[in-house]
């Protein structure tokens, strides 16, 4: 009996390395399917997916649900918790429950938009800088190393103080302390996969440079990034609110959790001023905490084994 015959004629040995290599691929799959799918049933993903489906509710229905105007003065000056006022009131009498819910409105959106915009210019400098290299790397990665060299708060107040006291220039200024760590990020994986033969394809039939970036990288190297984004949104969070602390964001009479806080230490023995917004800060960092987690493991298997290791 011939040796074609016994394999099945057109059959490769089973211990051949494409045969091999294959069931690697289809058992790593498999396992990664396994391990991603329970990544959103973990209670900790679904107890900050809550949260944060709930403070977007507040944010959308603030107007229905806080039960008095933000800015409305008609209360007693420094009125504790009670039924009539669950949160109690400010220094003018002001209801803070309606102040920490209409502060929603401003720290989830502006969270979240200036994430945005600095993964947009981070992540298309970081990739310009990985996929061409030369004189474009060196100055771009220059320049994020310059903005490394400082701590993220203190050059946020910098700026902001250089801009004015307002909250646009507040976030202007986390804006610029935050787009190096998605330049250097994208930078990373674009030069781990310029070299792809997908890559090496498409520049054959002709695409130019960014239209290479754009169609071919950007899909492969968008979860790493995402997963930055979604954990990111918690740290711009926390120093927009820092800012307004300090006075160089929000100015009075706006209901945003940062200032409503640094009013609360201004008036300490009044407890429940600061306490409340404080806890709307806290609720609201660890729930995008606690879905930037999910989201490692589910777009980012590879940095979720080895952390899990």
């Amino acid at each position: 009996m011939s040796i074609t015959s016994t394999l099945g004629v057109g059959a490769r040995p089973a211990g051949s390395p494409d045969s091999g290599s294959a069931a690697t691929e289809e058992r790593l799959t498999r396992s990664d399917r396994a391990a991603l799918r329970p990544s959103w049933r973990q209670p900790l993903a679904l107890t900050g997916g809550a949260i944060l489906l709930g403070w977007v509710v507040i944010a959308i229905f603030a107007p229905l649900i806080a039960p008095h105007p933000p800015n409305l003065q008609f209360a007693a000056p420094f009125s504790p918790p009670s039924r009539r006022y669950l949160f109690g009131t400010d220094e003018l009498g002001r209801d803070v429950l309606s102040r920490v819910l209409y502060g929603a409105r401003i720290s989830l959106p502006l969270g979240a938009l200036l994430v945005l915009v600095a993964m947009s210019i981070g992540s298309l400098l970081g990739a310009a800088a990985g996929f061409f290299g030369g004189v474009i790397d060196t100055v771009i990665m220059r320049l994020a190393d310059l903005f490394f060299a400082f701590p993220g708060i203190i050059l946020a107040m910098a700026v902001a103080a250089a801009l004015g006291q307002s909250l646009t220039h507040a976030v202007l200024a986390v804006i610029v302390v935050s787009w190096p760590s998605y330049a250097r990020l994208s930078r990373g994986l674009v030069l781990g996969a310029r070299h792809s033969e997908y890559v090496a394809s498409a520049r054959l039939f002709g695409s130019s440079g960014w239209r290479t970036m754009w169609f071919e990288l950007r899909p492969n190297v968008a979860g790493p990034i995402l997963v930055l984004a979604a954990l990111d949104v918690a740290n711009a969070i926390l120093l927009l609110a820092g800012l307004s602390f300090l006075g160089l964001g929000a100015q009075p009479p706006a209901a945003e959790w940062g200032a409503m806080v640094s009013e609360g230490a201004n008036n300490f023995s009044y407890w429940w001023i600061g306490l409340f917004p404080g806890l709307a800060i806290s609720t609201v960092v660890l729930a995008f905490n606690f879905v930037g987690d999910a989201l490692r493991d589910l777009l980012d298997p590879r940095t979720a084994r080895m952390l899990g290791k």
